[in-house]
């Protein structure tokens, strides 16, 4: 069977393809994709002690900046200490003689993926690229920037705001009032939920992205998003309880807000593209 959508890599020219040539050129996709994320992983790997002791390590330290600026928001607004949230008192662990170069390896591999996400994301373009006629090129010019900047700006979010909030909640919240229960954590438990956080919230912060392209090949309409508003306040609840590991109200809210805010802005884009659609639509007649 021949697929006429996509060109053999390296000709220019649009060419029909077999299905075999297509997972050939889905092949070399994710293997340059693949190196990407090693390189940056070997390099992480490199200077671990640092990344280890400032980054992975941050949300966990009493003098990280999201704890000091927040208090310090909270004297300069005459609330006293409403937003000093105690930073997590506790001390990571390791359960086997393995734990800790097992982590390592996490940690090179989940950070190479976050640096080289641009690149990746890239090859994914590049194999779709050619099914795309020019006016839908042009239509998704600029794309790699705006998915790296949405997915770069919902990370740090969850970093510099989301962990620390999580993790101060869990490690501070008490089981009772007769009963002694110390927080142990493992060290490969604290990274699973660092990973969810950043992650989740840097895909969860693709929502204007979806929307566009969903309006842009005319699935959905501004209409539509308004229309089923109350049912994505819904799934937004939901999101935000599976993003974050605590179970309070508040952490929950934190990642709850910037993402209605973005469904809405996800509205505002839908409008200024279906009037496009509707604007190409007419010059067509």
């Amino acid at each position: 069977m021949a697929l006429p959508f996509f060109n053999k890599r390296g000709t220019g020219e649009k060419q029909e393809m077999s299905f075999i040539d297509h997972l050939e050129e889905l092949r070399w996709h994710i293997v340059r994709s693949l190196l990407a994320v090693i390189i940056m992983a070997i390099v992480i790997f490199a200077f671990q002690d640092f990344v280890v002791d400032y980054i992975i390590m941050g949300p966990m330290n009493k003098n990280f900046i999201t704890y000091n600026a927040l208090c310090d928001f909270s004297k300069w607004a005459h609330m006293g200490d409403a937003l000093c949230i105690p930073p997590p008192a506790v001390s990571l662990q390791g359960t086997t003689f393995g734990t800790q170069f097992m982590s390592s390896i996490t940690i090179a591999f989940v950070g190479g993926f976050i640096l080289a996400f641009p690149y990746v994301f890239y090859e994914v373009w590049r194999f779709i690229k050619p099914a795309l006629n020019s006016k839908e090129l042009q239509s998704a010019r600029g794309g790699i920037f705006w998915v790296s900047l949405f997915f770069f700006t919902g990370a740090a979010f969850g970093y510099f705001v989301l962990a620390p909030f999580t993790f101060s909640f869990l490690a501070n919240f008490k089981l009772g009032t007769q009963v002694m229960i110390e927080t142990k954590p493992t060290i490969a438990d604290y990274i699973e939920n660092l990973t969810n956080i950043i992650l989740g919230t840097g895909i969860a912060f693709q929502l204007p992205i979806v929307s566009y392209v969903l309006t842009r090949i005319g699935l959905i309409t501004p209409k539509f998003l308004r229309t089923y508003r109350k049912y994505a306040l819904v799934a937004i609840l939901m999101v935000a309880a599976i993003i974050t590991p605590s179970p309070d109200w508040m952490s929950q809210m934190i990642v709850f807000t910037p993402l209605f805010l973005l469904y809405e802005l996800g509205i505002v884009i839908s409008s200024r593209v279906h009037k496009k659609n509707l604007q190409r639509d007419n010059n067509w007649d």
